[in-house]
């Protein structure tokens, strides 16, 4: 009977380590997913504050 060595059964492609390039996606778009949250916040507010300005100038 032949052995077997620990290499050619059960491998797996999943320990691979992130690279510097991988790192460095993951940075950006994480800013980059962050500032546009932040953007999507500001402008749902100014558009809210806009909305209470133009109500509060039809009525009188």
């Amino acid at each position: 009977m032949a052995n077997l060595a620990k290499t050619t059964v059960f491998t797996s492609d999943t320990s691979r380590k992130e690279t510097p390039l991988d790192k460095t996606t993951r940075i950006v778009r994480r800013i980059t997913e962050d500032e546009a949250e932040v953007r999507h916040q500001k402008t749902d507010r100014l558009r809210k504050a806009r909305f209470e300005s133009e109500a509060d100038t039809s009525d009188t």
